[in-house]
């Protein structure tokens, strides 16, 4: 198992690579018992204080996971723990919300997944849904003083810790000259021309030049000593939950496409964020651009308070995707529409995909996981999904100085909370608190 960790193509597949090499050479896997499973009471135990504590985005996430469940209470090998990792890793959507519930999978099946998984997500869900009700009433016609703290501090810094993210996804994920080509390539053409189809065929393309690229390396198959003969399901089980999805995405692309927003809201709403957690490769951070696209261009929200709501979900606890709470509920306040309907719509359309996926796949990972095109595809895909990142920053950075009101300041902020969250590993929770108290201070000022 060490010299396949070892091999390049590894080390852009995890983006926790260096804490895992870590893990694996200090921790062994002997203790391990395959057999013993943890019940639903010490499932519920560990991830109801990690949904509250899951702060530092999915890397942070990870290492928790990590740190806790394997390293301390040995739920899982590390070889196993890398293994279901790649898997999340190829599959759409938030990879440590997938890995939320395939850790409860591994203990209790189904129902031990459903447990871990909404236990992790549900404190992100509610702070980012209360945010966005108050944020709804409370940001339509802000005083003075409100939106230089929203539009010149709190906007200014969730860039800076987008940045940031793009910064360290990058170092982590390109380590080569060809997976830096297509991370600036894919960052150069979404910054310029950025369509929402155009997101899929970048991912795609990435992969195949990959794939190519790669294509006289040697790339062993992965094997694992302590498998799992079941995770809870079968399948064709499995591969109907796959068609169900398949079924959505269909049916989301119709709605879409086919009806008109104003008789059909909802369902519009439902159609978008389904499609784009249906297309999410490289985690939260890759869902900013194409929801920006998505809901702002159309009026659904405007941009400030969207860009509000990117620096707030940061300071919270759980996967970025939470902001589809936020968003969802500014977006039933505008349409006039009860805020639970908004929230639980634009929620449940963004996690529904990677979910569906997850248990839906999880059940052929012991066959597909033999096959070595996913792993020869992925650094392209990776390094594609970074990209997207990467022009997010300058696509937000660009409308934040636009919006600020007080464009040069606002400049000097964002360098600011770069500094705090990259240079000296300051808590997002408290850079975001910073740049609030920045854009006051430009507001008694009287900044420009």
């Amino acid at each position: 198992m060490r010299s396949q960790i070892e091999d390049p193509e590894d080390t852009t597949v995890f983006s926790q690579q260096t804490a895992t090499d870590r893990l694996l050479s200090d921790h062994h896997e002997d203790d391990f018992d395959p057999g013993h499973k943890q019940d639903y009471f010490h499932i519920f135990q560990q991830f109801s204080w990690m949904g509250w504590s899951a702060f530092g985005g999915p890397s942070a996430h990870i290492g928790l996971f990590q740190k806790v469940l394997v390293e301390n209470l040995k739920w899982l090998t590390p070889t196993l723990f890398l293994e279901l990792l790649a898997l999340c890793q190829l599959m759409p959507g938030p990879t440590s919300t997938q890995m939320s519930f395939v850790i409860g999978i591994t203990q209790q099946g189904v129902t031990g997944g459903l447990l871990s998984g909404l236990l992790f997500q549900l404190p992100g869900l509610l702070l980012a849904g209360a945010c966005g009700i108050g944020a709804a009433n409370f940001l339509k016609n802000p005083a003075p003083w409100l939106r230089c703290v929203t539009s010149g501090g709190l906007a200014t810094v969730g860039v800076a810790l987008v940045a940031s993210a793009a910064k360290s996804l990058t170092h982590s994920t390109c380590k080569n000259k060809i997976t830096l080509a297509i991370n600036a390539t894919t960052a150069a053409i979404v910054c310029y021309y950025n369509p929402t189809w155009i997101f899929p065929l970048l991912l795609i393309s990435g992969g195949l030049v990959t794939l190519l690229s790669s294509r006289n390396h040697d790339t062993p198959a992965r094997h694992s000593e302590d498998c799992i003969d079941s995770f809870g399901i079968g399948t064709g089980l499995g591969s109907t939950l796959v068609l169900i999805w398949i079924l959505l995405l269909a049916a989301s692309v119709f709605i879409l496409e086919g009806t008109p927003y104003a008789w059909y809201k909802v369902f519009h709403w439902w159609g978008t964020f389904f499609k784009i957690g249906s297309l999410i490769f490289g985690g939260g951070q890759v869902v900013l651009p194409m929801l920006d696209s998505a809901v702002v261009e159309p009026g659904w929200i405007s941009e400030p308070d969207f860009l509000t709501g990117i620096a707030l979900v940061q300071a919270m606890p759980g996967p970025l995707f939470n902001i589809a709470a936020y968003v969802g509920a500014i977006i039933a306040a505008n349409a006039n529409t009860n805020g639970l309907i908004g929230i639980m719509t634009c929620w449940l359309g963004l996690f529904a995909p990677g979910i569906l996926l997850i248990y839906g796949l999880l059940p052929w990972w012991a066959r597909f996981r033999q096959l070595d095109i996913y792993r020869r595809a992925l650094p392209g895909v990776n390094a594609a999904a970074i990209g997207l990142v990467v022009a997010a920053v300058f696509q937000l950075g660009l409308k934040v100085h636009a919006n600020s009101p007080f464009p040069a300041a606002t400049v000097s902020i964002g360098i600011v909370g770069f500094a705090l969250v990259d240079a000296w590993n300051v808590p997002p929770a408290l850079v975001v608190l910073v740049g609030g108290v920045l854009g006051l201070a430009g507001w008694v000022c009287n900044l420009h």
